[in-house]
């Protein structure tokens, strides 16, 4: 009988700290604080492979005039309507630009804002060292 009221005893105490303090979960991992991250486009570059999106937030005319590679289009102005059924995986890498690198900024900001985690901003196509589409 002392044997095992010592036993549940030190069970306690060994797990008041877990109990007292908690233990981060899934919710708090998820919730943590993601940081707005800016990219020189070369380091961008640098990233992109087939499981990266590539997401012009500037406007169609815009697109259509020209855009980088397997880029997808999700206007600035639509991101709250539309990312989430376009951007559905939260935690896939998304690196977004937009012309000079002011809606990119914002954009990037609203994703994160909204929950995903692995966005980066590479600034404006204008200073883009690559390949680009033209009509």
């Amino acid at each position: 009988m002392i044997k095992q009221l010592i036993s549940i005893i030190t069970s306690l105490i060994l797990a008041f700290p877990l109990i007292c303090c908690g233990v981060p979960s899934t919710q708090d991992i998820e919730t943590a604080e993601i940081e707005y991250i800016r990219l020189a486009p070369q380091e961008a570059r640098e990233m992109m492979s087939d499981d990266v999106i590539i997401l012009d937030v500037r406007t169609q005319e815009e697109f259509d005039v020209g855009h980088i590679i397997n880029a997808i289009l999700l206007p600035d102005y639509e991101i709250q309507e539309k990312a989430e059924d376009i951007l559905m995986d939260k935690y896939q890498t998304i690196l977004i630009y937009c012309r000079s690198g002011r809606r990119s900024e914002a954009a990037a900001r609203q994703l994160i804002d909204m929950g995903y985690t692995q966005v980066f901003d590479f600034g404006g196509i204008l200073d883009w060292p690559g390949e680009i589409i033209l009509p």
